[in-house]
Parts: structure tokens; sequence; C-alpha cells
């Protein structure tokens, strides 16, 4: 399909086409001539997947093209390189470790991935982002002079276990690891927004049937 087909197909303006192709985050088309490009079904899912990045992900367009760098590494094994791709997304900042509470949290975080039995998980503390995102907020909640402990996060990470579970089965389905990694990514900017909105409706599902509307 040429420019004007792949923009029609996308919803997205060639204009704005133009500019990912500058920025990298979509591949060149097959040239045809000196001022034609063709593409195929490849640009269009990659585009796609741009611009919800962008778009729904809020994610900068210099992090867009850090992840899909790892996404198109040949070279990694499969875990690396989804992990790669996903650390590569906006994260929470650092955990000041001098602060006691963030110590605290640690200790309650490693605490929990070691009754749980989450031995790799425990490997990759140095280097996740989740694991520091964890302990940020488990040190808020001390911070504040609530504890989440171990005894009420261990029913939370067996619920999301199942929930990685199901995403790791449905990204299965697709045929190439191109597509995997990129439902992965999807996933992360996508779907934990639809995971909280349902978690919110289900505490106010759960709250109406607890105490009426009184």
């Amino acid at each position: 399909m040429r420019l004007a087909e792949l923009s029609e197909r996308s919803g997205v303006s060639t204009a704005t086409i133009k500019y990912y192709l500058r920025e990298g985050l979509l591949p060149p088309g097959r040239q045809v001539n000196a001022t034609t490009a063709e593409y195929d079904e490849e640009h269009l899912r990659r585009l796609r997947l741009v611009r919800a990045m962008i778009q729904v992900g809020r994610v900068p367009v210099a992090k867009v093209r850090e992840v899909l760098g790892h996404v198109d590494d040949d070279s990694l094994p499969r875990t690396i390189r989804l992990g790669a791709a996903l650390w590569a997304l906006p994260q929470v900042p650092e955990p000041d470790e001098e602060d006691e509470y963030v110590q605290a949290a640690h200790r309650e975080v490693d605490a929990l991935l070691d009754q749980l039995g989450w031995t790799n998980a425990k490997q990759l503390t140095t280097v996740s982002p989740a694991y520091r995102s964890l302990v940020v907020a488990v040190a808020a909640f001390r911070r504040i002079g609530y504890t989440f402990g171990t005894e009420l996060l261990v029913p939370y990470a067996e619920l999301m276990y199942r929930t990685a579970t199901l995403d790791l089965d449905n990204m299965e389905a697709y045929p190439s690891q191109a597509e995997r990694v990129e439902f992965a990514i999807l996933g992360a900017v996508l779907n934990e927004p639809v995971l909280q909105a349902l978690h919110r409706l289900a505490q106010e599902e759960e709250t109406a049937r607890r105490y009426g509307f009184e």
C-alpha cells in the first residue's frame, strides 16, 4: 500500500506518519522510485502500536523509540527482550535508599517474594522497575502511618499472578515473536488502565453491596 492508503487505514495523517518515519518509530517502506515507497501490514500494525503508546499511554517519543528498539532486537532471548522493552517504559522515580521507610519497604517486599516463592523475581530486584515501584508504594503507606505488610500483600500478589498468566496465555496466541512482544507492550500501556478501572468498578460494586447508597 502507498502512504495515502496507510494513512487512511490507520487513521493517522500522512504528516504524522512521515514524522514517525523520520524519528525511527516506523521502519522505512519498500522504495518503488525516488519519491514513492510501499508499505505492508507490518507497517500498519507497528503504526497502530506507536499511536497507542503515544496517544493513549502518553509515552514520550524518545521512550517509544527505545522500547521499539528492544522489540526489534532479535539477538535477545525472549525473557530479556520482553523485560528490556517493558523496563524502557516510563517508571516511578528511584527510591531514596537512605530513607528509613524505603529501607523498611525493601524488607517487606523481599519477605513477600520469599513467601510467594518468586525466586526469579527475587533475582531481578536490583534492575526491575516493578520491584522499585512496589517499594516506593509500600514506603508511602508506611510514611503516612499505614502498614501494607506481607499478610495484606500476599492475596493481592496471588491475584496478579493469575492475571500475568492470562497475559502470557493471550500473548502466546500470536504467531511471531515480534507480535508477542508488541502485545505485551500494549498490555503494559493499555491493559493496566483497564485493570485499574475494573478494580475501581469492583470497589464501587462491593461498597454499594455492603453499605448501600445511604
